[in-house]
């Protein structure tokens, strides 16, 4: 079986978190943990949600791609993907519109890209505020030309990606569902 990414990407407080989780629960997709030098959150655990990591450590990994967003360092590596892919042929990433086109332009038809979305953008302020973000991380990254660049589907990704508006997540959930039936993955029953 090939090995398949699915690059989740878009604005953040879009849902890509949210998806990759639901990726994993219901059809045992792993998620390729990166790498930021930002703080954790609340709740948050190393190897878990990030490897969090500081200015040195952050630069001693082989990256496809990273970005310096916020103040912090992102990053995924070769490393993470490869741990992800010996688990499952399938594995899914977080990524901003910028490493999503980085992605593709790497690993070309292995990457499988969902951009996330939402008819309100202005509603995002309230998701980061709910999700424990601090006022004054939400107003550096909403004010940031990287937010205003991962509202829109980059044209790079326009005939690749599949687009789902997160404004209801049981809807999103449907579009999902039908998109892993696409690949051929099926929920797990004792799930549903």
């Amino acid at each position: 079986m090939p090995q398949r990414l699915f690059v989740i990407t878009g604005a953040t407080g879009t849902g890509k978190t949210t998806v990759s989780q639901y990726l994993t629960k219901y059809y045992q997709i792993p998620r390729v943990i990166t790498h930021t030098t930002r703080p954790p959150r609340v709740g948050e655990e190393n190897g878990v949600d990030y490897y969090f990591e500081n200015e040195v450590s952050f630069f001693t990994k082989h990256y496809i791609e990273s970005v310096r967003y916020a103040d912090y360092y992102y990053g995924s590596s070769r490393e993470a993907l490869t741990a992800a892919w010996e688990k499952c042929a399938y594995a899914s990433i977080v990524l901003d519109t910028k490493g999503a086109v980085t992605y593709v332009q790497t690993l070309g038809a292995q990457v499988i890209p969902l951009f996330m979305t939402v008819e309100r953008p202005a509603s995002l302020v309230t998701r980061l505020t709910k999700r424990g973000d601090q006022r004054e991380m939400i107003a550096q990254r909403v004010a940031s030309a990287e937010y205003e660049r991962d509202l829109r589907l980059p044209t790079a990704l326009a005939d690749q990606a599949q687009v789902i508006v997160n404004d209801d997540w049981l809807a999103a959930q449907r579009q999902l569902d039908q998109i892993m039936q696409n690949y051929g993955l099926t929920k797990s029953a004792d799930l549903i």
